[in-house]
């Protein structure tokens, strides 16, 4: 079991999650609304939007606002969200995907190409860099939660494929269909998760120095600043001797 990155961990140290609370509830809003146009708008029968209301309560999204976003679907007037995933190279050659959810793809695309040309990066083709990722749900628990064997055994009986534990907290690994699954029943026995969500797992990253991991802060903030874009992954990490200069 590797141990997880500490870039989430530098990003709250940086108190960046305050800044962009408003934005992140935005981007949550969006995510349901889209996910109940796309399916059913009851959440126990739509594990995409199960998910979505999951990760708006783990970030403290108030319940109605979760509701009108939900309603919001059913509404003729609710805007049509094209999902696209945008792959290219940071500075260092660093990996990145860029998932966004856009109701102007030329606006979005061009943003997305601008802010990888002024950090010195640059977009590839779809697929360019995916094959270096897995696509996985991850659900996170605090540390909190239990010790790493409590936590191995209860992602093992929930379905789960890998677990990685360190003194911060729990991430448990699993296929994309048995996200939901999992995530539910591991509520049952270690309680709310702090996040449920479908992501790209880098399948080895890269350690970067004080400079390069300056620059790919630069363009991730740019990235996730942008109100069309949902997440930002990639394959660095920034070992503790740097991030303590960040």
């Amino acid at each position: 079991m590797a141990g997880h990155s500490k870039w989430a961990n530098i990003q709250h140290r940086k108190g960046k999650q305050d800044a962009i609370r408003s934005k992140m509830f935005s981007k949550l809003a969006k995510e349901i609304t889209v996910a109940a146009k796309m399916g059913d708008p009851d959440p126990e029968k739509n594990p995409r939007l199960r998910l979505a209301v999951k990760a708006a309560k783990a970030q403290s999204m108030p319940k109605d606002v979760i509701d009108r976003a939900i309603k919001k679907s059913q509404m003729g007037d609710a805007a049509d969200y094209t999902e696209i995933r945008y792959e290219g190279y940071g500075p260092n050659g660093i990996a990145i995907i860029v998932e966004a959810m856009t109701d102007n793809l030329n606006r979005t695309a061009s943003n997305v190409r601008s802010y990888f040309t002024k950090a010195g990066g640059n977009l590839g083709q779809t697929g360019s860099v995916s094959h270096g990722f897995d696509r996985m749900g991850e659900i996170s628990y605090p540390a909190s939660a239990g010790d790493a064997d409590t936590v191995l055994m209860a992602a093992l009986e929930a379905g789960a494929e890998d677990v990685e534990s360190d003194d911060e907290g729990h991430w448990i690994y699993t296929s994309v269909e048995n996200l939901s699954d999992a995530a539910d029943a591991l509520e049952k026995s270690l309680g709310e998760a702090t996040e449920a969500k479908l992501i790209w797992k880098p399948q080895v990253t890269t350690e970067v120095d004080l400079d390069t991991a300056q620059k790919l802060m630069k363009l991730i903030d740019a990235l996730e600043e942008d109100d069309d874009v949902q997440n930002v992954t990639h394959n660095f990490d920034v070992p503790e001797d740097v991030a303590a200069q960040l």
